[in-house]
């Protein structure tokens, strides 16, 4: 897979790869949204962070993906990619199946392809601002774009725990890319037929973009 780094191109492949859920840093709000989702028929996780072990083939750089049903939905994620001794840091969705989330969120986030950004960051440019950085997401909606997520990566647990929980669970960290982890809904979930999200690192000025759309089968 070709990325962007700078003014250079960098071929990386993925050998294996990971979604971190339940990764929100203020743990008590954490539980507090998963009892909000049991309600809704959500399975409560094994353990907090929950780790997500998932096909490589899923993760792609297309403008559009093609999903089963009507409920479905991106999520903007913060995303590390671990290449030999290297480390990036890149945009990617966790497009999820949400219906079939209520029976399990392991199969559910397995169907969905998982959009990611042609453009990456050398990991230790970011590092020592990680809290710092931003994402924010909209869904097209009603001929506009609407503002769905918008928050700091200081939401997410810090980096050193987040690798501390794929070490735990056993990760392979070569060839591999990891979905960090999301941050809060505006206003609920939406299921839109256009999902666009952006990381923002305000310290350098700079932004990574990615935008897809959804095309029902």
């Amino acid at each position: 897979m070709e990325f962007k780094l700078g003014a250079q191109g960098i071929d990386l492949s993925f050998d294996h790869a990971y979604c971190i859920g339940y990764s929100g840093r203020d743990v008590e709000k954490t539980k507090a949204h998963i009892n909000e989702l049991k309600e809704l028929g959500v399975p409560e996780p094994d353990s907090i962070p929950e780790i997500y072990h998932l096909d490589p083939y899923l993760f792609r750089q297309d403008n559009d993906i093609s999903i089963i049903g009507d409920r479905s939905s991106g999520e903007a994620e913060i995303v590390v990619i671990f290449d030999g001794d290297k480390r990036y840091v890149t945009l990617g969705s966790d497009h999820t199946d949400r219906e079939l989330e209520t029976v399990s969120i392991h199969k559910s986030k397995q169907l969905c392809a998982k959009p990611i950004a042609d453009s990456v960051w050398e990991f230790e440019d970011v590092e020592g601002h990680w809290d710092d950085l931003e994402l924010r997401s909209y869904v097209y909606d009603d001929d506009k774009w609407t503002l769905y997520q918008e928050d700091k990566v200081s939401g997410i647990l810090p980096y050193g725990k987040l690798m501390d929980a794929l070490n735990e669970f056993g990760a392979h960290l070569n060839s591999t890319v990891v979905y960090c982890g999301t941050v809060p809904l505006v206003d609920g979930f939406k299921y839109p037929d256009k999902f666009k999200a952006e990381l923002v690192d305000a310290n350098r000025n700079k932004s990574i973009q990615l935008e897809y759309g959804v095309s029902k089968l």
